[in-house]
């Protein structure tokens, strides 16, 4: 008598249906384990399987199986029945295809690549609010990247403190000035004084510079904390709220998309924590897959990395990260990712952070284009000058990449940037 039945679940010839999702997994079998069972294994745990052969099965279990049907040396593709999941749910999903597999003893590394979500199953979540149309109606930015900056270091100023920055960045021509992942409310820079005193600073800003200036400011916290200080952003006439998305949890986003966007505000997502997850290439969760989640359950940005900074990633990791954000319709990259049509679900900005500074403006650009939120903090506050200087020295960059001219070219008649690279020049930090 048959004692698994984890073959079952492994069907070369099987052909997925329109409304199926498709994942793509890396695995690598532990010691004993064919590649085949492996992979079966993976889709008997993330469906209706279970360690043994049962006693009685109703027939429509058949129906209900995920169907490993196509297996190419470490990467498998599983297909799920749409019926397994929970409408408008993504962490029932994630419980799924991101759940108990990842601790099975016949498996010494697994990664979750990538997954296509079919219409039917995206049809029942709402997307961003605005768009990244919508967003730049919002900000009447339109034809270049926005910008924004982390006052540096990122914790440690007092709420008047951290204001005055932002109010530099803002006068130096920025847009945004950011909270960092840490900060929230501390003893010595509680959430409600550094609102208070960023919204008469931004009112100042922009009556002396006629532009829209707005902030990420970090609401994260439990759920209920996170829709009161919303709420307080709102009551100070803010159009946006940052959240940590990984710490904060999927379901917490879910919450807040939906109360944020009762309120018009946007969600700008830090990704602080996925690298635990995402970084080792052979076992976890891939970035990309965090950004389509993020995006499915409307986030308005998020993290992305720029490849040429101080944190890990590649160029390539970015442009795909970028796609997956921004296009409508995405086609994959034979093992790193796969085909996805968004529908009606609206896009999201990529953001390029992390150990940037005017020197590396035009190859961020380079990257990305125009539709992201560039975000330059240590790379202005650090500046000869003053962080409004290093601002300006910023959008000198940007203007020389439009341009068409090297940095260089640009400095002789640009004393900020000039400064900038007499710094930094084309450093790329470590």
């Amino acid at each position: 008598m048959a004692i698994d039945w984890y073959m079952d679940f492994v069907n070369p010839g099987y052909e997925p249906g329109r409304d199926e999702i498709i994942v793509l997994y890396y695995f690598e079998p532990a010691e004993g384990i064919s590649r085949e069972e492996a992979a079966g294994r993976i889709a008997s745990e993330s469906s209706t399987g279970t360690w043994t052969t049962l006693h009685t099965l109703p027939p429509r279990m058949r129906d209900l199986q995920a169907t490993v049907f196509e297996i190419d040396g470490n990467y498998a593709k599983i297909s799920y029945p749409l019926e397994l999941w929970d409408e408008g749910n993504a962490v029932q999903l994630l419980s799924g295809i991101a759940g108990n597999i990842f601790g099975m003893k016949a498996l010494s590394n697994l990664r979750l690549i990538d997954a296509t979500l079919p219409e039917a199953y995206i049809g029942n979540f709402r997307g961003p609010h605005f768009g990244n149309d919508g967003i730049r109606k919002m900000m009447k930015v339109s034809g270049r990247p926005l910008t924004g900056a982390v006052p540096k270091p990122k914790v440690g100023f007092s709420a008047q403190e951290h204001a005055e920055i932002g109010y530099e960045t803002w006068m130096g021509g920025f847009d945004f000035v950011k909270d960092d992942e840490n900060l929230t409310s501390t003893s010595f820079n509680r959430f409600e004084d550094r609102v208070e005193s960023m919204s008469r600073l931004r009112d100042q800003a922009e009556q002396e510079t006629g532009m829209i200036k707005s902030a990420f400011i970090n609401i994260t916290g439990d759920t209920e904390t996170m829709e009161r200080r919303a709420a307080l952003l709102a009551e100070h006439d803010w159009n946006y709220a940052m959240i940590d998305v990984v710490v904060a949890g999927t379901a917490g986003v879910m919450t807040l998309r939906d109360f944020c966007s009762d309120l018009d505000i946007a969600i700008h997502a830090h990704r602080a924590m996925h690298a635990a997850f995402t970084r080792n290439p052979l076992h976890g969760i891939s970035m990309q897959f965090l950004a389509k989640i993020m995006r499915l359950i409307g986030v308005s940005q998020i993290h992305t990395g720029t490849a040429v900074g101080k944190l890990a990633g590649s160029r390539q990791e970015s442009v795909i990260l970028a796609d997956i954000l921004r296009e409508k319709r995405v086609r994959g990259v034979e093992k790193i990712s796969l085909d996805q049509d968004w529908g009606s679900i609206r896009n999201a900005f990529p953001v390029a952070s992390g150990g940037l500074h005017p020197g590396l403006v035009p190859d961020v650009l380079d990257i990305y284009g125009r539709d992201q939120v560039l975000l330059v903090s240590g790379g202005i506050h650090g500046h000869p000058g003053g962080t409004r200087k290093g601002a300006q020295a910023a959008i000198q960059a940007m203007e020389a990449w439009e341009e068409g001219i090297t940095l260089e070219e640009k400095a002789r008649t640009s004393p900020e940037l000039a400064a900038a690279l007499d710094k930094w020049g084309h450093l790329r930090p470590k």
